[in-house]
């Protein structure tokens, strides 16, 4: 836990700006007067409506809707954080700290500054025309731990303007809405009006985020893209998705314990395994065949794709004997080829040790055998590194047997590459961190690479590669900036890639 302080006072801001601090999207507010840098306060949402920007303040020669203060990418958003004020009491999310305010004159262009905020330049030109320049506070933001909710007693304050909060709140600069490393980067091109990176991303998270309210895995998706483009960073007040808690169940419901079989049959339990197994090979990536739903004595499956796939699971402890017969048996039936079915992959999912006479069949007849504890480490690998596991390459470790030694050695292959990558991106992070640039050339991180005590030994066209894997929009743990030679490539750092 870090020090604490005690903030007497808070900054009153529109409720669509304080929403965009908060989401990242932003670092910049608007104050009413020069504020210090170095200054603490909280962020207390307001109206427009005492402003000169809202057309409902009729004191204004020159009022400002909500459509023509806020790009369109975020007007939705801003109408919404408006509706959500409460006539009586005002909830404060987070605070602030200043880290820099600026004097903006009727020479300064605003053009280059409306893209880092969520202003339009016309709404900006209107308000630095009205009080012959304006102010831009460069703000630290973090979150509350626990929302505070108080009293309305502010209504006669004009937006911009220090309020007190009647009473001290203790914070903590334990949340920061973005790491160091990102608000460095991000109030870098603040300062120097320098472009937004990703602009066509930024549009699609605004069409994204409206899906997200009812669609977990367009939430996933959107916050994603917050991380790749800089408006979040990997530490936030969120818990661990409620929808993949299944996952942990996986080795459970196939290994059968009393507690988890009470007041189920042997069908219901053993429908139990098959469902989550299912389940499992969906998440994994392949394409099921729900028309081959199997009944009781074992999971009729049957996968098309990326490659074919027959399968039979048996929760309990024990695997029987006639399993591999009722495989090639359901492997016949569906697929109704014999020389398809022998190019098929064919899986048994159970726990326990094979007998020696379901051993001896499935060698014959190229079955591998895994356990749920296998199958729930193959899950929680692609759950934590999404799209690591690939079901091409996990063909091959599938071998006729037992299978799970095999499988753990691709387990620990991926681990492997996931480390030597983490290694690298921190790298990078350090090179930056101690030149105190904001960019690193390839030869200087394969120099520094090679006395890093490296997970293993790589070429710098291999270091190359690798560099700009990480730096793909796929993957958005650094940033490339290319050049036409591309040894003189440079790369910066976006986001950590933590290893448990």
């Amino acid at each position: 836990m870090s020090q604490q302080d005690l903030i007497p006072r808070a900054l009153l801001l529109p409720a669509p700006d304080i929403e965009a601090l908060i989401q990242g999207r932003m670092i910049a507010a608007i104050p009413q007067l020069f504020i210090n840098p170095g200054r603490k306060f909280a962020l207390y949402p307001s109206t427009l409506s005492s402003s000169t920007l809202s057309s409902n303040n009729h004191t204004s020669s020159n009022p400002l809707s909500l459509e023509h203060y806020y790009r369109p990418s975020f007007r939705e958003i801003a109408q919404k954080s408006l509706t959500a004020l409460n006539s009586e009491t005002v909830l404060i999310k987070a605070w602030a700290r200043c880290e820099l305010c600026q004097h903006l004159n009727k020479t300064e262009s605003l053009e280059s500054l409306s893209p880092l905020t969520v202003w339009t330049a016309a709404g900006l030109q209107a308000r630095l025309e009205k009080k012959q320049g304006i102010f831009l506070a460069y703000l630290r933001v973090y979150q509350l731990p626990k929302v505070l909710e108080v009293a309305i007693n502010n209504t006669s304050q004009p937006l911009g303007k220090f309020v007190s909060l009647g009473d001290n709140i203790r914070v903590s600069d334990d949340w920061p809405v973005l790491s160091d490393r990102i608000f460095s980067q991000r109030r870098h091109q603040l300062e120097n009006r320098l472009p937004p990176l990703y602009p066509e991303l930024e549009e699609l998270q605004s069409q994204i985020a409206n899906l997200a309210i009812t669609n977990p895995a367009a939430e996933a998706l959107d916050e994603e893209i917050k991380k790749f483009i800089g408006w979040s960073s990997n530490k936030q007040l969120t818990s661990s998705n409620p929808d993949l808690a299944w996952i942990n169940t996986i080795a459970a419901l196939g290994n059968r314990s009393k507690e988890l079989d009470q007041g189920k049959t042997n069908y219901q339990a053993g429908t139990d395994f098959e469902n989550i197994v299912r389940d499992s090979l969906k998440f994994l990536g392949f394409t099921i065949d729900h028309a081959h739903k199997g009944g009781a004595g074992g999971l009729d499956l049957f996968c098309s794709k990326p490659y074919p796939l027959v399968g039979e699971c048996k929760a309990g402890k024990k695997i029987p004997n006639d399993t591999a017969v009722q495989l090639l048996n359901l492997g016949t039936l569906r697929l109704n080829n014999q020389e398809l079915l022998k190019k098929t992959a064919k899986l048994i999912i159970g726990p326990g040790e094979p007998t020696k006479q379901l051993m001896d069949a499935a060698i014959v007849h190229g079955m591998a055998i895994i356990n749920p504890d296998t199958l729930e480490k193959l899950v929680k690998l692609q759950s934590q590194y999404p799209n690591s596991v690939d079901l091409i390459i996990l063909k091959n470790y599938l071998i006729a047997g037992q299978a799970d030694q095999e499988v753990e050695k691709y387990i620990n292959h991926i681990s492997e590459k996931l480390k030597l990558r983490s290694h690298i991106v921190q790298l990078v992070k350090k090179l930056i961190d101690d030149r105190d640039n904001h960019t690193v050339g390839v030869e200087m991180i394969y120099g520094a690479y090679n006395f890093s005590n490296p997970p293993q030994s790589l070429t710098q066209p291999e270091l190359h590669e690798i560099l700009i894997e990480l730096s793909s929009p796929l993957t958005g743990y650094l940033g490339r900036i290319k050049e036409t030679d591309s040894k003189s490539d440079c790369f910066y750092f976006l986001r950590d890639l933590p290893m448990d």
